[in-house]
């Protein structure tokens, strides 16, 4: 059949193009990687087209034997990637390698700092190792066509990699997908075969799927023998060798086929598990997070395998979704061929693999946290928040998750989050039973709250919670090993042992002394606040905001009016510290006009004191500067 030509140039998005240079210029001294991607990239369609010919054999087109093939032209001065896995139709063509990672390709330029070593790594997270071709290549061909439709459907897709590509139709009688590299003058080397086995030998040699070249053959007869293919590498799936004998840096090669990830692991687990569930498992924990790790649309979870076959990819039915950074191959002996996502969600070996995967996980964790205290630091500054959600997620590892946690405190130095639950009840001062803590949306808003007055000078270490999923975590976990979670923004005080009874007393005096100052700020605010009171829990500021111990915290209600969702309305309490020289003054106002003006003030002020938003911001400036142009009028 005669293909009709349709042939397309196109112009890159000016972002791509920016991407394209910034590629090619952070990973110049490391060439090499172009062939681990296309390998990675030529191995995944080989699995794709496995797991589609599960249920339609027929795509497998009467050539059943998956391989990819590399194919040197010395003439041509070219390198060929050829796979006969999947393939891509036009569609899939424009969507893959058109365009880069759309929705983060700007996100990825911003992250870009110049510094080669740290933008290596960014471009593996952003999915854009196929465009590392043009550190090598002043011209690109991709030849493909999708297992499925006729050969009529081919598609070449080309660029130089500047600012345009173009796309055709064209005839391709086998499916799957040939890259052919057109060599820079200036980067010949890579014609030479013995150094091409080599690179697929380091980079790829643990792909199952046979990586071939043409045997070369020698002497006064060797242009009369025919073209001999033969496997570069090993093929043997890492998962399924014994891990006594395999080495750290193979181990470290297969996470970065498996991830994609230009960066190594930080760590990693590898199990091969008998007995009534057999199964092989190898996980790992990355190096840094993904940029789309918060995106809720994008799938993650490590490829399930039954015998060898690939089954899928971001398999989460065996990773709970607050381990979802974690990557990696799950191979099962006891699934059948067939299996579906659906069958996943209600198997039962599969539940059992996720909770061994689980188990392994969290024990790797708390050896890194007990032994490389350091390496876990760095663990817990990118995936930290994702631990977070696993008291809630995770009910029957709650107690474990949560000794994992690292939070900042009052006691401790900076912003970082580095105090274990552990390390703070290692520090509780004598009497006390509950473990205080605050969230704000800031760590400076939390550091600097007044709540934390009366704590500080008890000396009571207060744990401070300015991540979003910090409101979410305290209401799953109420407590660590019997001591329960205590808000001290929340209700009353609650010293309990620590409280001190001459203080209490001379709090309920102050609250009656004073009663006439507190009934008429309350008059003067009326639904603003539910009631106003006698602070005990402040010795600097002036007033705090607090609310009932069983009503929604103001930080809740302002995280979810954030994500768009109602909050429902609940009326603080103000709490005043009446030695305060503000309330005294106040105290003795006479005006009624100037008592109301600084009764708002002092409310406005404490509303801002723990991160909140006024209704009525110009009214505040409003008071503000009379009040400041009276203290000037009068000093003049």
């Amino acid at each position: 059949m005669t293909v009709e030509a349709h042939k397309e140039t196109l112009q890159f998005q000016a972002e791509v193009s920016q991407v394209l240079n910034l590629v090619i210029r952070s990973l110049y001294s490391n060439k090499e990687i172009f062939l681990r991607e296309l390998v990675s990239n030529a191995s995944d369609a080989a699995e794709k087209l496995r797991f589609e010919a599960l249920t339609d054999d027929g795509l497998f087109e009467s050539d059943p034997n998956l391989t990819i093939r590399v194919q040197v032209d010395k003439e041509a001065g070219s390198v060929t990637v050829v796979d006969n896995g999947i393939g891509m139709s036009r569609q899939e063509v424009s969507e893959l390698i058109g365009t880069i990672a759309n929705s983060g390709t700007r996100t990825f330029i911003e992250k870009m700092s110049g510094d080669q070593a740290h933008d290596s790594q960014l471009i593996g997270q952003f999915g854009v190792g196929f465009y590392s071709v043009f550190i090598v290549a002043d011209r690109v061909t991709v030849r493909t066509r999708r297992a499925g439709l006729g050969p009529e459907h081919g598609v070449r897709w080309e660029s130089d990699g500047s600012g345009s590509y173009s796309v055709e139709t064209i005839e391709k009688p086998s499916r799957g997908t040939e890259v052919i590299l057109h060599l820079k003058e200036d980067e010949k080397d890579f014609l030479d075969a013995w150094r091409l086995r080599s690179i697929i030998t380091k980079f790829s040699d643990n792909i199952a799927l046979p990586v071939e070249m043409l045997k070369e053959h020698y002497g006064d007869d060797a242009e009369k023998k025919e073209p001999e293919w033969e496997r570069v590498n090993k093929g043997t799936a890492l998962w399924m060798r014994n891990k006594a004998e395999v080495k750290d840096e193979e181990y470290k090669e297969f996470y970065k086929h498996v991830s994609h990830d230009f960066e190594e692991p930080l760590a990693w687990a590898h199990n091969r598990v008998e007995g009534n569930n057999e199964y092989s498992a190898l996980l790992y924990i990355p190096g840094r997070a993904p940029w789309d790790l918060w995106d809720r649309e994008q799938k993650h979870g490590v490829k399930l395998y039954v015998r060898r076959v690939f089954i899928m990819d971001e398999a989460e039915q065996l990773m709970p979704r607050y381990l979802r950074f974690i990557k990696g191959v799950v191979d099962s002996d006891d699934l059948p061929l067939n299996v579906s996502r659906e069958i996943l969600q209600h198997n039962r070996k599969i539940t059992s693999i996720r909770s061994a995967n689980v188990k392994r996980i969290l024990g790797l964790l708390e050896d890194m946290a007990k032994d490389q205290p350091d390496k876990y630091q760095t663990f817990w500054k990118e995936f930290g928040r994702l631990m977070k959600e696993g008291p809630g997620e995770d009910f029957a590892h709650r107690e474990r998750i949560a000794g994992l946690l690292r939070f900042a405190t009052s006691s401790s130095e900076g912003d970082a989050q580095s105090v274990s639950l552990d390390d703070y009840l290692g520090r509780m001062v004598a009497g006390q039973d509950k473990i205080y803590y605050i969230t704000a949306d800031s760590p400076a808003a939390a550091r600097h709250s007044p709540h934390l007055e009366i704590f500080r000078k008890k000396g009571i270490e207060v744990l401070l919670l300015s991540d979003r999923v910090d409101e979410w975590l305290v209401s799953h976990l109420t407590e660590y090993k019997e001591k329960p979670f205590r808000s001290v923004a929340k209700g009353a005080l609650d010293l309990g042992d620590l409280a001190d009874k001459e203080e209490q007393a001379q709090t309920e005096k102050a609250a009656q002394a004073h009663k006439d100052l507190l009934e008429r700020v309350k008059k003067v605010l009326d639904a603003k606040v539910k009631e106003v009171r006698v602070s005990s829990r402040l010795t600097d500021s002036p007033a705090c905001l607090v609310v009932e111990e069983h009503d929604m915290s103001a930080n809740l209600a302002r995280v979810l009016k954030a994500v768009g969702q109602d909050a429902p309305g609940t009326q603080p309490i103000l709490e005043l510290n009446v030695e305060h020289p503000l309330l005294r003054r106040l105290e003795s106002e006479v005006d009624e006009a100037r008592f109301a003006d600084l009764s708002s003030i002092l409310f406005d002020q404490a509303m801002l004191a723990e991160g909140g938003t006024l209704d009525d911001p110009a009214s505040f400036v409003a008071r503000l500067n009379q009040l400041m142009l009276n203290m000037m009028l009068r000093g003049a």
